[in-house]
C-alpha cells in the first residue's frame, strides 16, 4: 500500500508484521472520507457530553448538527476556560467540561507563552491518543529495514508530578504516556525496544536518568538502530552531556561499576546485572572516539548501526538541523508525529523526508478540527478540515474527546496537500511568539529566518556555529526600542584560531535585520521608531542554565523548548548575567516603499 503518493511504491517495504499491516490499513480507511469521519467524531463528542455544564450554556438541546454547533458554541482560548479549569483543579467533580471523570491535568511546557497551562483530560481522550501512538512504528517499518533486529537509544524520562488542591494529578503529557499501561505494552512490538530498562525511564532526576541512558546506550552500541529524544534540542543536550561526562562513563564500563552519583535504588539494582562484566576494550574504543578534537559524525562513530534520528525538527526545532547533521554525518531525521497537551492531531506519513520539509497528515478521527484562515478576508468563518486550501495558512482549532470545545491551540499550519481526503500540513510557528517595538510584528518563523541569515554569514567566515538563541524587544533601556538576540556560540574546536571578530558579529546584526519584514525595516529606516538590532554573546552553557531554571519552575525536561522570545524578568536577568560581549547593527538595512521588495 502507498502511504505517500509522492513516493514510488517500490521504495516502500512490506509491513513488518500483520499487526503493522492492520495499522496501515486503518490509516487508509480513516483518511478516505475525512469529512464523514469528522461529522461522526463531532456527533460522538456532543452526544456523550450533552449534559455538561459548558455545553448546556449554549442551548444545543442535544443537537449534533455541525452548523448548529458552530452557530451556538464560541471559539475560545485557554484564558476563556480558566475559570472552569480552576474549579476542576480545586476539586469540583460535577460534569463541567466532560461527563467523563477528569483523570488528570496535563501541564503544557510553558516555554512558548511563558505560562504553564493545565489541560483537563479523560481516559477516553488518553485512549484516543494511544491510537495515534500505535501508528508511528508501523509507518517507520515501511521505510527502515530490520527495526526488529535492533534497539532505540532514547533520552526520555518522567518529570516530577504534583497534585492540585482538589487532588488531581498534574504532570506533562509525556510523563503520563511513560507511566501508562500503553507504554509498558510496547515490549510486544520487536520494532520498538529500547536500550534502557524502565527503571531509567521512570527516574525523575535529570542527571541520573540521562547518565544511565547514555551508559546503557554505550554498552549496547552495536545494537542501537535509532537515537532519539522528544525534541531535537534534547538530543543535542545528550550529545553535550557525553562530551562532558565520557571519562566517568568509560570508567564505569572499564570497571563494571556504576557512578556513585547515581543513587536511585531502582537504577542501581537493574544496572548491577547489566554491568556484571567489565569491558576495557569497549571503554578504550569510546574513550578514543570521545577524546578526539573533532566530534563530527560522533553518533555514527560510536553507534555505527544507527539508521536514523528520531526527534521533532519542525517549527522552532528546525534551527537544530545543521547540528544534527554535523554530529550524525547526515543521518535521516524522523519527526514522526505532531502533538500537544491539548490534542494529537497528526502523523508524518513520509518520516524520512527532508527535515526542513516535514509534513503531517491530520488524522480526522483524533478530534473535530476547524481552521482560522490567516489571510485577510471579509469573512470570519472557520473552515472545516475537508475544505482547507493548499498553500493557505490557518490557526488550528480543536474540539476534543477530553472536553475542549472550539479551542484555539495557537499553532499556525500551512496546507501542502492531501493524503486521500485528509489535509497534510507544515508546522509554521506558534501564534503567540512575537517581537514588536512599533508597527512591526515579528513572528517565530520570521525571527528564525533572520537568525539563519546571520548564522550563514558567521559560518562562512569563521569556525563558530550557533548553539542556541532567544530574544526580546527592549523598550525600556533605549529610545527608540530595539530587538535583542542572545547567542550562544560553539567553535566545534577547542583550539579554534578563527573566532568571530567584533566587526563580523556587527555585520551579523545587519544580516539579521536585512531578513526581517518590511514593517520592521520601515520602522528602522523611514520612521526611525526602531533602534539597531543587538546581538549579545553569552557564555557557553547559558542555555543549559536557562533549561535548568525552567525545569526548577515546573517545566518538563522532555517537553522543554527554548523560548524564542523571553518576557520574564528573571530569565532576562539570567541571560544578561552571562553576556560576554554585545554587538549592534552598524548601518541601516535596505528598505523600499514597495512592500514587495
Amino acid at each position: 500500500m502507498a502511504i505517500d503518493s509522492t513516493l514510488p511504491k517500490s521504495s516502500l517495504r512490506p509491513p513488518a508484521s500483520e499487526k503493522h499491516a492492520k495499522a496501515l490499513r486503518f490509516i487508509e480507511e480513516v483518511t478516505k472520507d475525512a469529512d464523514s469521519v469528522q461529522q461522526k467524531v463531532l456527533a460522538e463528542i456532543l452526544t456523550s457530553n450533552a449534559e455538561t455544564e459548558y455545553l448546556q450554556r449554549f442551548k444545543l438541546n442535544g443537537s449534533t448538527d455541525r452548523d448548529t454547533f458552530k452557530s451556538n458554541v464560541p471559539v475560545v482560548t485557554y484564558a476563556d476556560l480558566l475559570p472552569e479549569i480552576k474549579r476542576i483543579a480545586e476539586g469540583d467533580r460535577s460534569p463541567i467540561l466532560s461527563v467523563y471523570p477528569i483523570k488528570e491535568l496535563f501541564a503544557s511546557s510553558g516555554t512558548s507563552s511563558g505560562q504553564t497551562k493545565l489541560i483537563p483530560t479523560t481516559q477516553v481522550e488518553m485512549d484516543r491518543r494511544d491510537i495515534l501512538t500505535n501508528l508511528r512504528m508501523p509507518i517507520m517499518s515501511l521505510y527502515v529495514p530490520d527495526l526488529d533486529k535492533g534497539k532505540g537509544l532514547y533520552f526520555m524520562s518522567v518529570v516530577g508530578e504534583t497534585k492540585t488542591p482538589g487532588g488531581l494529578l498534574v504532570r506533562s503529557v509525556f510523563t503520563s504516556h511513560l507511566k501508562s499501561d500503553h507504554f509498558q505494552a510496547r515490549r510486544n512490538d520487536p520494532c520498538d525496544l529500547y536500550t534502557s530498562p524502565d527503571e531509567v525511564i521512570q527516574c525523575p532526576d535529570p542527571f541520573q536518568s540521562i547518565y544511565t541512558h547514555m551508559l546503557c546506550g554505550l554498552l549496547e552500541h552495536k545494537q542501537v538502530h535509532r537515537v532519539g529524544a522528544v525534541f531535537a534540542s534534547g538530543l543535542l543536550q545528550a550529545i553535550k552531556f557525553l562530551q562532558l561526562n565520557w571519562p566517568q562513563l568509560t570508567q564505569d564500563i572499564r570497571s563494571g561499576t556504576l557512578n556513585s552519583k547515581v543513587t536511585d535504588s531502582g537504577i542501581r539494582d537493574c544496572m548491577t546485572h547489566i554491568l556484571q562484566n567489565p569491558d576495557p576494550i569497549l571503554a578504550d574504543f569510546i574513550a578514543s572516539e570521545c577524546s578526539k578534537e573533532n566530534w563530527e559524525r560522533i553518533i555514527t562513530r560510536i553507534w555505527p548501526n544507527t539508521k536514523y534520528l528520531d526527534c521533532i525538527v519542525s517549527g522552532a526545532m528546525a534551527q537544530y538541523i545543521p547540528s544534527l547533521e554535523y554530529y550524525s554525518g547526515g543521518l535521516p531525521v524522523a519527526s514522526t508525529s505532531y502533538g500537544s497537551s491539548e490534542c494529537y492531531p497528526g502523523l508524518n506519513l513520509n518520516p524520512l523526508c527532508d527535515p526542513h520539509q516535514v509534513i503531517y497528515t491530520i488524522m480526522p478521527n483524533m478530534a473535530y478540527f476547524e481552521f482560522i484562515p490567516q489571510k485577510r478576508t471579509n469573512s470570519t468563518k472557520l473552515v472545516d478540515l475537508a475544505d482547507v486550501e493548499v498553500g493557505q495558512e490557518y490557526e488550528l482549532v480543536v474540539t476534543t474527546y477530553g472536553g475542549l470545545y472550539r479551542y484555539q491551540v495557537g499553532d499556525i499550519l500551512r496546507v501542502t496537500g492531501f493524503h486521500n481526503s485528509a489535509p497534510q500540513v507544515h508546522f509554521v510557528r506558534r501564534k503567540n511568539v512575537l517581537l514588536s517595538i512599533d508597527i512591526d510584528k515579528t513572528d517565530e518563523a520570521e525571527l528564525q529566518k533572520s537568525v539563519e541569515s546571520a548564522v550563514r554569514l558567521l559560518s562562512k567566515e569563521c569556525n563558530s556555529t550557533l548553539v542556541d538563541y532567544t530574544s526580546y524587544a527592549d523598550k525600556r533601556t533605549t529610545i527608540p526600542g530595539h530587538y535583542v538576540i542572545y547567542w550562544e556560540l560553539d567553535d566545534h574546536s577547542s583550539s579554534s584560531t578563527n573566532p568571530p571578530s567584533d566587526e563580523l558579529l556587527s555585520r551579523c546584526c545587519l544580516a539579521a535585520e536585512e531578513s526581517l519584514g518590511w514593517a520592521y525595516r520601515l520602522g528602522r529606516v523611514k520612521a526611525e521608531t526602531i533602534g539597531p538590532l543587538e546581538i549579545r554573546i553569552v557564555r557557553s552553557g547559558t542555555f543549559e542554565k536557562l533549561m535548568d531554571y525552567s525545569i526548577s519552575k515546573g517545566a518538563s525536561m522532555n517537553q522543554y523548548k527554548v523560548p524564542r522570545c523571553v518576557n520574564l524578568e528573571p530569565i532576562r536577568e539570567l541571560l544578561d548575567s552571562r553576556v560576554v560581549s554585545a554587538h549592534f547593527s552598524p548601518s541601516l538595512p535596505h528598505w523600499s516603499a514597495d512592500p514587495s521588495h
